[in-house]
């Protein structure tokens, strides 16, 4: 039997976007599926979510459930995404409106579940870049975890500046973010404005990374051959 992959060995790719409601958990599902079809154990984590909804006596995360499906239900949604709450607020005021706060040692713990039993893990932040949670960013975690930034662009009008505003924070957040590519989603069923044909071309001419696939809403895969292992680094930061 094959021994798990230690830490260090795991790697990993952070998928983050250039506004929130860009498809981060629909493009990081087709990820998850592909490296499955591949033979890749995966693994799924989501250190916080807002905007969940109740069921029962329990707090559900959408999005969690989601990658924890495309990832074939390794482990728990609890490992999936340990902090949820119900608000659809930035986390730190959603949980404060339940007389919470967050645990932001769990927020870095929480994946070494995943780190000790995964081939790769994806990590599905909240929001964009540099949306916050408490007095940090998703950044911060991006840093702290240390793996390539994958940026999920919603394919529609101002697409262009803000993935290019992405990058400029990535480059110059710490020392600089790596960032592994940028995918092209298309979020909305009925868009129909006129930058949803040029938006690739026009983002993939002007920005520093390149854009490694387009996505049509809810396509249900990818039609490019993207070598999502090979783009995740082996190795965190600390």
């Amino acid at each position: 039997m094959a021994r798990p992959p230690s830490a260090a060995a795991c790697r990993g790719l952070f998928i983050t976007g250039i506004d929130t409601g860009v498809g981060k958990t629909y493009v990081a599902s087709l990820i998850a599926q592909t490296l499955r079809a591949a033979g890749r154990r995966v693994g799924v984590y989501k250190p916080v979510a807002s905007g969940c909804r109740r069921e029962g006596g329990a707090i559900v995360s959408d999005d969690a459930t989601a990658l924890w499906e495309a990832a074939g239900r390794p482990g728990t949604l609890d490992d999936v995404c340990p902090q949820r709450f119900l608000a659809p607020l930035a986390p730190h005021l959603a949980a404060r409106a339940e007389g919470r706060q967050i645990d932001t040692a769990r927020l870095r713990q929480g994946i070494d579940v995943w780190r000790a039993r995964s081939d790769l893990v994806l990590v599905e932040g909240a929001g964009g870049l540099m949306s916050p949670i408490g007095d940090e960013y998703v950044a911060d975690l991006a840093a702290d975890f240390g793996y390539p930034l994958l940026i999920v662009a919603a394919n529609r009008l101002g697409a262009i500046n803000h993935t290019l505003q992405t990058l400029i924070a990535a480059a110059s957040f710490r020392g600089g973010l790596e960032v592994a590519g940028i995918v092209i989603n298309q979020p909305d069923r009925w868009a129909s404005d006129r930058s949803l044909s040029t938006n690739r071309e026009e983002v993939a001419t002007r920005a520093a990374a390149p854009v490694l696939a387009e996505v049509d809403w809810r396509q249900p895969a990818f039609r490019e051959q993207v070598d999502w292992y090979a783009l995740a680094a082996g190795t965190e930061r600390r």
